[in-house]
């Protein structure tokens, strides 16, 4: 038998499958999905076996040396959709199938050197022999690197000559976690032991009452066992040694929620706005019909029961349910709602998680233990193998679009599975995507609107404040008169506000008075922002950052200003003007260690805060019956961007937060302070008026050709040099008009808002079309052109397919 592999070496010569002999003995054991070593050339290499044949139109075909899973870790299914990827997001397979797959079982390539002629390597390399014969076993390559530099020159001369040799292995990360369990070998021992055990044997005789006092044959975990009766290694070891108890070494799944309190919840009584949407998905799922749903509801519609009662009907069937939810709405809250209906059946998924529990969530997956995964992203390919449902919630949000390799939209291969397994796509979202309304619109999406909050509760208030007028008025704050009174009337009452500003940090940049220079990265073409906590210049795109000068690089000048405002300037205005307020502040720079992000959350809905002040973290995902007032800091931070989605970003983001207010019994009320509130995004997204919003900007859309009237695709190029840039783009570009029709428009090549990066320049072409069957085709060409010099001279060419970020 022959299998049909892909090879884990990312470029375009090489994608597509190679034919490899089965050995006998692993002739049933390779199935297609798995992962195998075979040699490539002098090296030995991590494959997919995509395929099984009979007969190979080779000559000569070498066996695939070892099988890496004992089952396929890619489905029929999952295969078929790494090689749509790879056409359609313009990837290579193999990054593909790496991107369905958990951090920790990506390949690991190690080299080991050991001895092949003694006599050879001890006459002419007598010191390189001394240390090899130590080791007793081949050496790894990088333990030499880093420890014995002075042998390299003598080992690579030995390899050449063949007194060394070298060997690849392929290694993945993978460790299961494996605990030491106690259980008891018979319960009538047990009682006898501990009638004959000696009087000063305290320690030994709590064990086996630990034991006696435990229902039939259940074991316990060693480590736990000695915390909770507060007993040694040895009284344990010494009982086991006697035959009273057994050790033994299980294999055991890591759980970061394991320890949090999740209270069991049951099905809520639905609307009957509610009961409307749900029965054409219920009947979907019932008779296994694809369609995809586009979930329209306001803020606090109840869409996550929706979303619950149709995943209780899909695990009734025996099928099971993906939940894609964006990072930053990933909280323990939802977390907790799923967790709290289904139980031991969910599995989560997403950054906040180390690699070894990752891994065990997708393994929990992978062997059938649940049938719901909610997660981030990347949790749309689930190895789920009878999908019932998939599930988007904000599907608006951009962090579905991957922005590396492969560059895909979660809710386009949720579409692909969705077609492959003939079960519903609900897409739900209180400003849906403009690209997803006017599909709704058009019939290729049905529409579901949810037009009530629950409980008939009316929509917050919504105040705009003008800030040009409270600066005419003399107030030079960053808090208007009007949120500054109103926190004071929530902290009378005893309420909570959330405050939102899209800035961390605590200025956007430090500028010069006398000279005007302003502080920028010497790796991009950014200014640097100050983080006041350690006085510190930060750049948010490469993490440099360098102390805070006493005065000007550029005219040695000591009036040194910090302009704008981030997050941390907001909390010290804060306690200054309002000292009584106890604030949380909530944004990248404190949500960095491992469960700070829940500490956070946990202590505002417990009341230990009046004030939770954030970026975009805050803005999605959040309940709190006690939050009546949500203030908007600077509606207009994304308003200005250079991009063609500014005004439908800052439109969602308003609405989103917005909707963190009022939620309960108690009224909501928002203040929005901008100083451009005339703005159709600002007056809709205060009017809480979607379709308003929606008509302008499609206006807008159609009249400047943007999606969703034309498709885009943007090239971007870089490069250490600024010359190699602007002509690698401009020979792209002139390849592009020549060979696409009429009616595509090609734009540039420019330089883009932030034209350097990382010490790299940046250049790039868009592309705007309607319909052009051999794009992607071209596309494809111009990336293996390019391909050779990306290794050789360093280029790197990087093609998105409707682009989300254009910065």
């Amino acid at each position: 038998m022959i299998a049909k592999v892909i090879v884990d070496v990312p470029v375009s010569q090489t994608d597509r499958p190679f034919d490899y002999l089965i050995p006998d003995d692993l002739e049933p054991v390779v199935e297609p999905g798995m992962r195998v070593v075979v040699p490539f050339g002098p090296r030995k290499l991590l494959g997919f076996v995509v395929g099984k044949e009979q007969h190979s139109e080779l000559k000569k075909i070498k066996p695939i040396e070892s099988v890496v899973d004992h089952t396929p870790v890619l489905t029929d299914e999952l295969l078929e959709l790494g090689s749509w990827l790879s056409e359609t997001a313009l990837c290579f397979t193999v990054s593909a199938y790496l991107a369905m797959l958990p951090a920790v079982m990506k390949a690991n390539y190690k080299k080991y050197i050991s001895v092949a002629d003694d006599k050879a390597l001890q006459e002419n390399y007598p010191g390189v022999y001394d240390f090899m014969t130590k080791q007793q076993k081949p050496v790894e390559w990088e333990s030499i690197v880093k420890n014995q530099p002075s042998y390299l020159k003598d080992l690579q001369n030995g390899i050449k000559k063949g007194w060394l040799s070298v060997e690849q292995k392929v290694e993945d990360k993978r460790k299961e976690k494996r605990v030491k369990m106690i259980s008891p070998a018979d319960y009538i021992n047990l009682h006898k032991a501990l009638e004959d055990m000696d009087k000063r044997a305290e320690k030994q005789k709590k064990v086996l009452r630990f034991f006696l006092n435990r229902s039939q044959n259940e074991p316990a975990v060693l480590s736990e066992l000695l915390k909770e009766l507060g007993v040694s290694r040895p009284s344990v070891k010494g009982l086991v040694d006697k035959g009273y108890l057994i050790e033994q070494e299980v294999e055991q799944f890591r759980d970061a929620y394991a320890r949090s309190d999740i209270k069991p919840t049951s099905a809520l009584t639905l609307t009957d706005e509610q009961e409307e949407v749900l029965k054409p998905i219920e009947e979907d799922i019932a008779s296994g019909h694809h369609h995809v749903y586009l979930c329209h509801g306001v803020t606090g519609s109840g869409k996550t029961e929706i979303y619950l009662q149709a995943i209780e009907k899909v695990i009734n069937m025996g099928k099971e349910a993906i939940v894609l939810v964006p990072e930053i709405a990933l909280t323990p809250q939802m977390v907790h709602r799923f967790k709290g209906r289904f139980g031991s059946e969910v599995a989560v998924m997403h950054s906040g998680l180390n690699k070894g529990e990752k891994y065990d969530e997708w393994r929990k997956i992978h062997t059938g233990k649940v049938r719901v995964v909610v997660g981030a992203r990347s949790a749309v390919f689930a190895p789920f193998k009878n999908l019932g449902i998939i599930i988007i919630d904000e599907e608006h949000e951009t962090s579905y679009k991957q922005e590396e390799n492969p560059r895909y939209h979660a809710r386009d291969v949720a579409i692909f599975r969705g077609t492959f397994h003939n079960c519903p796509v609900v897409l739900g979202s209180a400003t849906p995507a403009l690209e997803s309304f006017a599909r709704a619109q058009k019939g290729v999406y049905r529409l579901a609107s949810l037009a009530k909050r629950i409980n008939n509760q009316s929509m917050p208030e919504v105040m705009m404040i003008d800030m040009r007028e409270e600066i005419r008025n003399g107030n030079r704050s960053m808090f208007s008169k009007v949120l500054h009174d109103k926190l004071l009337d929530r902290l009378d009452k005893s309420e909570q506000s959330v405050l939102f500003l899209n800035r961390r940090g605590y200025s956007t940049f430090v500028m010069c008075r006398d000279c005007g220079h302003v502080i920028q990265c010497p790796h991009c073409d950014i200014s640097l922002t100050y983080h006041r906590r350690h006085a510190e210049l930060k750049c948010h795109y490469c993490g440099y950052q360098e102390s805070l000068p006493n005065s000007c690089p550029s005219c040695q000048s000591e009036h040194i200003r910090y302009f704008g405002s981030g997050t941390q300037k907001v909390e010290e205005a804060l306690t200054r003007m309002i000292p009584e307020a106890r604030v949380l502040r909530m944004d990248v720079d404190t949500t960095r260690r491992k469960g700070s992000h829940e500490k956070l959350l946990k202590a505002f809905g417990d009341g230990k805060a009046d004030i939770l002040l954030g970026t975009q973290m805050i803005a999605k995902g959040l309940d709190f019956p006690n939050v009546t007032l949500v203030g908007v800091l600077a509606a207009d931070t994304m308003l200005h961007l250079p991009d063609f989605r500014a005004s439908e970003k800052t439109f969602q983001l308003l609405t989103q937060v917005s909707g963190r207010a009022g939620r309960h019994e108690k009224k909501g009320e928002v203040v929005v302070q901008s100083y451009t509130p005339d703005h159709y995004a600002i007056v809709h997204a205060g009017n809480h008026d979607y379709n308003g919003f929606y008509n302008q900007e499609m206006r807008e859309r159609q009249s400047h050709r943007y999606p969703p009237y034309y498709f885009l695709a943007l090239v971007t190029v870089s490069h250490t040099e600024f010359p190699k840039v602007v002509d690698v783009t401009e020979s792209i570009t002139n390849v592009l008009k020549q060979s696409l029709t009429q009616t595509a428009q090609i734009l540039g090549p420019v330089a883009p808002p932030i034209p350097r990066i990382k010490d790299r320049y940046r250049y790039q072409c868009m592309i705007k079309y309607k319909n052009e069957p051999n794009l992607l085709n071209v596309l494809n060409k111009i990336q293996s052109h390019y391909q050779e010099a990306f290794t050789k001279d360093n280029l790197h060419i990087s093609i998105d397919v409707n682009p989300f970020i254009l910065m």
